[in-house]
């Protein structure tokens, strides 16, 4: 991906808020420590967030904004971040609406938030509608390819396409009904929206890769990481088969590689209603 030297978004920062209640949709693009405890003992990341909301609302530190980011690290997630923003508003103004920006905010061990509670670097990246925040410790790359061998900017580009994904199904009112469904479903018919949902957040991730491969912006190699990076956390690769389908929350290594796909070679938001489409279940 060419990112160097490349303007990055303004609406980065980095520090710790306090507040808290509400749940965080995705649980970062698996949540590493989160979904093992998941599949495990059967508690949802996002209810640990809701529960653990007081934790640490001792501490005072102030946010601070961050016009291109202290390290490489972090410039490259504004890039990115920044890429995203010229594809949503573009897209948002052909649906004939207006598209309000996500900060992402950069943290380190954990982090108070004020929608979604407290939450550890342990829960990997992650989006909270009550903030509309992208929050990450950006540590998490250095796992994403050390342990599940999902190397290269692109396959970090997707983490953070993946998670303003969420955001854009939170501007488009998904995340309020999942919320709803949430109080009247049974925990196995609530997993299998949330399946839907992070498929269609990896189509929206799709999408806006077909916008960066029209912007001349990609390199060879590029789809292929992220690719590998989807095929790395799907549900059934992360159990090793040691749970039931019915558990997954965010989709097969197929379907989640299927669906990003979908969206690169379409480009076309219109063909990402997840939750109406039958393909691959």
């Amino acid at each position: 991906m060419r990112w160097l030297g490349r303007e990055g978004s303004s609406n980065g920062e980095e520090g710790s808020s306090s507040g808290g209640g509400r749940m965080a949709l995705g649980g970062g693009v698996l949540g590493i420590i989160g979904v093992i405890i998941y599949l495990f003992t059967g508690v949802n990341p996002t209810q640990m967030l809701q529960g653990n909301s007081g934790e640490g609302q001792g501490e005072a530190q102030q946010n601070i904004r961050l016009a291109e980011g202290k390290n490489p690290e972090q410039k490259f997630a504004l890039v990115v971040l920044k890429d995203t923003e010229d594809t949503w508003n573009q897209l948002f103004r052909d649906m004939g609406q207006t598209y309000k920006e996500p900060t992402i905010h950069f943290f380190e061990e954990g982090v108070n938030t004020e929608g979604c509670g407290f939450a550890g670097s342990a829960t990997g990246p992650f989006y909270c509608p009550g903030d509309e925040k992208v929050f990450i410790d950006l540590s998490f790359f250095t796992e994403l390819e050390q342990r599940f061998g999902a190397a290269g900017d692109f396959a970090r580009a997707y983490v953070i396409a993946h998670e303003v994904g969420h955001h854009v199904q939170n501007l488009l009112g998904v995340s309020d009904k999942m919320n709803q469904a949430r109080q009247q479903l049974s925990e196995e018919e609530y997993n299998k929206l949330s399946v839907k949902l992070e498929l269609q957040a990896d189509f929206y991730a799709g999408v806006w890769a077909y916008y960066e491969n029209k912007r001349g912006l990609l390199e060879p190699g590029d789809i292929d990481e992220a690719l590998n990076a989807a095929n790395a956390i799907g549900d059934d690769r992360l159990t090793k088969g040691q749970v039931s389908p019915d558990s997954f929350t965010h989709g097969t290594s197929a379907q989640r590689a299927y669906w990003f796909k979908k969206g690169f070679e379409t480009g076309d938001v219109k063909q990402g209603n997840t939750f109406a489409s039958t393909d691959l279940e």
